[in-house]
């Protein structure tokens, strides 16, 4: 499995929290999850972190099963729609996004 992960580095306009969360609700994660080939959608929003640590507002973190299905998902006319709608939601946040991609190992937890 390969996991897409964008890192919101940065924060929230102060006030806006909410209304961020909102828009990525409504208006994004439809659009993520409408991807081809995507396994599964998770939206990471920040609580707290450790001292020190570098802040991270929300990540982003879509499964595929292999890097030709991410391949197809980031060719995809949704991809570019998703591109501008999160225009507007970085209205919203200052900081900078960016793109990491994992293999994902899984065990079982017993």
């Amino acid at each position: 499995m390969i996991v897409r992960q964008a890192l919101f580095e940065g924060i929230i306009h102060p006030g806006r929290e909410q209304a961020f969360r909102d828009y990525v609700e409504e208006k994004l994660v439809p659009l993520w999850q409408a991807f081809p080939g995507v396994r599964e959608v998770r939206v990471l929003h920040a609580v707290d972190r450790d001292e020190g640590a570098p802040v991270f507002a929300m990540i982003l973190s879509t499964i595929y099963d292999d890097r030709a299905a991410l391949a197809r998902a980031l060719e995809s006319p949704v991809r570019y729609e998703s591109r501008e709608l999160t225009k507007g939601l970085l209205e919203m946040f200052e900081g900078h996004i960016h793109h990491h991609v994992f293999e994902l190992e899984a065990r079982p937890t017993d």
